[in-house]
């Protein structure tokens, strides 16, 4: 017994480590794979609000809360609301569940069948088949059973499918990642724009209320004779002008509350209370960038791609191992009786038997299944390489987008400045009648617009800078504002 125990635990071993079709391994990251040709410099600094110079620090790690770097306690607040209360992230962890039940309904395979069979009659036969139709017979039958079937996975065909469903569940789970940094990020990226449009408003009725005054001026310089009726016109349809753009931005202030209620879980009755201005935000000034290899580790698009890329993989196995025999051991126990007390003490029936199935011809069905699963597996290598450039594309458009964000803010806020300096010029050389008035109304829109573009591009610093966490992974790994729905992966998933 103790010379065969080596043999069979070596022939087990050998058993448990066939597996046919492709073993999967991660793709590894080119090595040439960037995201600018050149280290991205620190940004230009600008003297006001928002125009603070922001610098990338190699390697740095994202905080699972990033958006608590904007020292905005309203926008904390409403993100942790929408993390607990939006319907897309309840239907993201409800799918999550339902993948990882179907994996543990998979490892069922790898378990004995047991059946058991219980079924009574009555019955009533005729003497007629023996010859005597007078002679009949009325009895109960009673049956019962216990049946074992068992199927050797000699070939790793089964261990191939539930590697497969494994994986799909992994896909979820970062499915269900990349669902909670969209949620927060839509929520960053809409209470910015809340404070852009609340800027923008203020602006539109600071230069209305200037606007405004300008005209009761020429007003009565028209009643004393000192100016032409056409100034007064001119300028009432500059203000009236200005006037007409205030009620789209109102339309879309207030389609903004109603974007920033429903990503918080609610209806549009339900509006939820928190502002934003962009003076109550702070802008990062030391910012993450993460290197390349990091960067798909962090990345929960790319970590689904390759899960999908792995089901894939093992799915090409499962083809392969219906094309080879298939190997069953079947048991079963119980007895059949006219007396159902006598159940359990009849003499038993019983039988035990293996089988062997092989399919020999089936048209070249599996063989084309086989080629399809191939054919499968390319397209998911494929569909991983296109996440894999789209999310470097993601970083190294948000990296320009923040350099360039920098110089606009600098040239608007100069911009803004050199036209209030103009304006100003402008009405003193009207007030002494050395220019006309449509060189003091083009000063006029050139501020009113100059003003405008600097508060946007203050608003856009913001953005961007929020889009650098998403496109960077978010910081998921870090992050402790919800409970993980799958701790261990999570936790041996972490860069």
């Amino acid at each position: 017994m103790s010379a065969r125990f080596p043999v069979l635990a070596a022939a087990a071993l050998l058993l448990a480590s066939c597996k046919v079709g492709p073993n999967f391994h991660p793709p590894a990251v080119p090595a040439d794979a960037g995201y600018t040709p050149e280290k991205p410099a620190a940004t230009a600094a600008t003297n006001v609000p928002g125009g603070a110079a922001q610098r990338f620090v190699d390697g740095k790690d994202i905080p699972g809360q990033w958006w608590t770097l904007f020292h905005s306690e309203p926008l904390n607040r409403l993100i942790a609301e929408a993390l607990k209360a939006n319907p897309t992230l309840e239907a993201a962890q409800a799918t999550l569940r339902e993948a990882q039940e179907n994996v543990a309904a998979e490892k069922g395979v790898f378990f004995p069948a047991v059946t058991g069979n219980f079924s009574t009659t009555r019955e009533k036969t005729s003497g007629a088949a023996f010859g005597n139709p007078k002679q009949s017979q009325l009895f109960t039958l009673t049956t019962g059973s216990v049946s074992v079937a068992y199927g050797f996975d000699f070939f790793g065909g089964e261990r191939r499918q539930l590697e497969s469903t494994e994986a799909l569940a992994e896909y979820q789970r970062y499915e269900l990642e990349a669902a909670y940094l969209t949620i927060s990020s839509n929520v960053a990226a809409a209470a910015i724009q809340e404070a852009s449009l609340r800027a923008q408003i203020a602006a539109t009725q600071g230069i209305i209320a200037d606007e405004r005054q300008q005209l009761d001026l020429l007003q009565k310089q028209f009643a004393l004779g000192a100016v032409a009726r056409a100034a007064v016109l001119a300028q009432q349809a500059t203000l009236n002008a200005t006037q007409a753009t205030l009620p789209n931005l109102q339309k879309q202030l207030a389609q903004q509350r109603i974007l920033l209620t429903a990503l918080a879980g609610r209806y549009p009755s339900q509006e939820v209370s928190e502002t934003f201005d962009l003076a109550a935000l702070q802008l990062p000034q030391d910012l993450p960038l993460s290197l390349p290899s990091k960067l798909v580790e962090q990345r929960p698009d790319i970590q689904a791609a390759q899960a999908q890329l792995h089901s894939a993989s093992a799915l090409v196995g499962v083809a392969i191992g219906n094309m080879l025999p298939q190997f069953t051991i079947n048991a079963s126990y119980g007895n059949t009786v006219l007396d159902i007390g006598s159940l359990l003490s009849g003499p038993g029936i019983w039988s035990l038997g293996a089988g062997m199935t092989a399919p020999l011809f089936r048209g070249g069905q599996l063989l084309h299944q086989k080629r399809a699963a191939e054919a499968a597996l390319d397209v998911s290598a494929a569909q991983y390489r296109n996440t894999l450039i789209a999310a470097f594309q993601n970083v190294a458009d948000t990296l320009r987008a923040l350099q360039s964000d920098a110089d606009a803010l600098a040239a608007e806020v100069a911009a803004e400045r050199s036209s209030a300096d103009s304006l100003a010029i402008t009405r003193d050389q009207y007030r002494l009648g050395a220019i006309n008035y449509t060189t003091l109304l083009n000063a006029e829109t050139s501020y009113q617009q100059a003003h405008v573009n600097r508060v946007t591009a203050q608003a856009t610093r913001y953005a961007d800078t929020a889009a650098l966490f998403q496109a960077l992974g978010g910081g998921w790994w870090n992050r402790r504002d919800v409970a993980s729905t799958d701790a261990p992966a999570a936790a041996a998933k972490q860069p």
